[in-house]
Formats: C-alpha cells, structure tokens, sequence
C-alpha cells in the first residue's frame, strides 16, 4: 500500500503526535508498504528551527524509510491564537499544495491536533479522487476553547461546522479514544465509518532500566523520590498546579518534581518556581527522542496532569502508555474519564482530581513512605504495557486503511 500521511508534527520533535505517527510508519514501512509523510521543519514548541534544518520551501530526507517532505511555513511558538493560527494555516495551504503534486498514492491521511492538516488531507483526497482517513487525536477547537485559547463565537462555530463537515466527508475515521467516538455520533456522524485505535508505546523502545547515573548526577536527583512529568508544558496541563502541590511539599527533602520539556507556559512555571524558592522542582529541558528512556529513567513515579475540563475527560494521554513500559506507578490527576478508567483497570497507580493540590501532594506522600504499594503499581503498570504495543496499532491502522479502500468513499 501507498500511504500519504499529513501531520505537522514530525521527529525529530518529540511530542504525542510526532511520536504516533512515526512509530507507526516504521511499522508499516518494516511490513513493505510505501509511507510518504508530509510536514514542516521542526520547530515545536519553541518556534525555533531545530539544529541542522532551515525554513525552505521543500526538503526531503530518508528516516528510515520513510519518504519524509517538509514544507516551508509560518513558524510560531506554542503560544497566542493569532500566530499560531498563521502557523497552522500555512502548512495547511504548503502542505495541501505538495500533496497534489506526489507520486499518487492509494490512501491519503492526516491526525489532529491540528485542524488544517486534516483540511489539507481531504482536500488532496478530494483533488486527487482517492479515499481520505481522518486520524482523530484531538477534538479541535473544542480543546482550543477549553484552554480559553478561542472564545465561543462566529469563528469557534464556523470551525466547528467545517469540522462536521470532515468527519462527514472522510472515508473512514480512526478515533484515538472511544469517548471521541461516542462524542462524533452523538453529533450526527455514521457510527460504522468510525474505528478506534489507541494511542501506545513502542515496546522495544521503552523498558525498564537502573536510573541514568550521568543524569542523576547533573540533576542531583540520585538519592531522591522523583515524581516525573514528561511532556509539554501547556495551556491544556495545569502545571501550576504541581508547583502549588510542591509548596506544600517543600520541607520534605526527599521529594523532587520533576518537569522535563518544554511549552508555552515552561517560562511562567520557571519564574514562578523561582518566586516561590521551591527547591523541590527542577525543570530539565527539552530531550531528543533518543534520550527520553533516560530522562523516565530519573523517575519513580510517572505524574500524568491535565487541566480540569469536561473535554480533557475524552483525552488519555500518551506518557501513560510510556511510563507503563517503563515498569513506573503512574500518579494519574486529569477530569474523570477514560484515562482513569485505563489505569484502574490495569491498577497501574492512582488517580487524583485535577487542579486539586492537596490531594496531589497527599497521594505523593502516600507512595514516598508506601513501598510495597509502589512496587505493587510497578509490576501492574508494566504488565499492561503489552495490551498498548505501537506495533499492534500500526497493525490496525493499516486495517482502517483497507476498510477506506475497499469502500472507495470519494470525497
């Protein structure tokens, strides 16, 4: 099979959806089919171009086999709604423009997050007469709006009908989370266009291991508990809140937080731990891909956070399937939802309410001073590892493909 994949997102960026799709597509490339991914130089969430790469109209280059086309656009950081929109809409308009003139392809696809990726995806499908997939890894604007990036209006309803109106037109969507789907018929959308294929891990990337002894020691977290978050430091994270949760924790010495990455709201977390003199937080910057083991390797406990909002209820985050195949508990506080619903099926660590801090700071307590309750949550968070492998849904996402063939659905 010949796959077009459209994603703005691409390594050597290191967020969920970079990750996603390039762990897919070397499974689908080792499996013999053709994957070209279309996508921009990397430059998320700073806005700044990553060594070795600049801003040109079109660049190629092999990853392992993987026929990867960057664009040229409008780079912007993770931040303010007029720029970033710039940022979105000219990969959408570069993207949509190279996609016409590829190697025709069997099936075109593109995930969100962001919106015009998946406008650019349809678009080519509909030029191109070749059936679309819709990757749903986020409900956009919904999300926008949650974070209070957009406000209700004409434009937030105006990107909600052209929103309907790609559900509607795709040959087939493959939703990350079965809330999304639940939330995509209960708005209208045929229910047997739509499959559901979780995010997960890569297993031979991610196991357990001793903590990295050189980190440690640049960090001086070696003799320390060390609640790790790892990810993006945005608007949809809440991460104040760990700081607050940190105040409460700061004459406990044997406690570090641990925020690893980078984001819009990094900054502000940065000064406001500073003006708060938390010497139980550290801020590690921003790792390449190949460094992330180590970096989870620093933790003993994988902090999972999302601002307290009904659509962030449909979210399950992708650093629980990481932590999992790390063997790590996982200190879960996101709105009451499918992520919970996971871990406590795989009784994979313990959840809090979000945006609470003291509930926050008590269940860190609770896993410093419970030792066997710490090693209980390791052995199941890694037991489900296996359930969440990326090879599996690489396997499936090529069955959605199959699915948009055989119905030959136009645009």
């Amino acid at each position: 099979m010949k796959i077009l994949f459209l994603t703005e997102n691409f390594p050597p960026e290191t967020n969920a959806a970079a990750t996603r799709v390039y762990e897919r597509a070397l499974y689908w490339v080792k499996a013999g089919h053709q994957v070209t991914v279309i996508t921009c130089a990397p430059n998320f969430p700073q806005g700044a171009l990553f060594d070795g790469y600049k801003n040109r109209w079109r660049q190629t280059e092999d990853m392992s086999g993987i026929n990867v086309v960057r664009v040229k656009t409008y780079i912007s950081a993770n931040r303010g709604v007029i720029r970033r929109s710039l940022d979105f809409l000219s990969f959408g308009v570069m993207g949509f423009m190279t996609g016409l003139f590829q190697p025709r392809p069997d099936i075109v696809a593109a995930t969100s997050p962001q919106f015009f990726a998946a406008v650019a995806g349809w678009a080519i499908g509909a030029c191109r007469r070749l059936p679309f997939v819709f990757e749903l890894g986020d409900l956009w604007p919904t999300s926008i709006a949650a974070v209070g990036a957009m406000k209700k209006g004409f434009l937030l309803n105006l990107v909600e009908k052209f929103e309907l109106f790609l559900y509607r037109r795709s040959a087939r969507i493959a939703a990350l989370t079965q809330a999304f789907k639940k939330n995509l018929i209960s708005r209208g959308i045929d229910e047997t266009k739509i499959d559901v294929v979780l995010n997960g891990v890569d297993l031979p990337r991610y196991a357990p291991r001793i903590r990295d002894s050189e980190l440690a020691a640049e960090w001086q977290v070696a003799d320390k508990f060390v609640i790790g978050y790892v990810g993006t430091h945005g608007m949809a994270h809440g991460l104040a809140n760990v700081l607050e949760a940190a105040e409460r924790l700061r004459d406990l010495d044997d406690i570090r937080f641990l925020l690893a990455g980078a984001g819009a709201e990094r900054d502000m977390l940065m000064e406001t731990a500073k003006q708060k003199s938390l010497p139980n937080v550290i801020f590690l910057p921003m790792q390449p891909k190949e460094k992330m083991p180590a970096v989870w390797s620093l933790c003993d406990i994988a902090l999972v956070h999302l601002k307290d909002s009904p659509a962030f209820a449909e979210v399950i985050p992708s650093k629980m399937f990481e932590a999992m195949a790390m063997g790590l508990p996982i200190l879960l506080s996101v709105p009451d939802g499918e992520a919970r619903g996971i871990l406590d099926g795989h009784q994979a660590g313990l959840w809090v309410p979000p945006e609470n801090p003291e509930a926050l700071a008590e269940a860190a307590k609770k896993l410093l001073k419970d030792k066997s309750l710490r090693e209980h949550l390791a052995q199941k968070s890694l037991a489900a590892a296996p359930e969440h492998s990326r090879s599996a849904q690489a396997e499936e996402m090529i069955a959605v493909f199959e699915k948009a063939l055989m119905g030959k659905r136009q645009p």
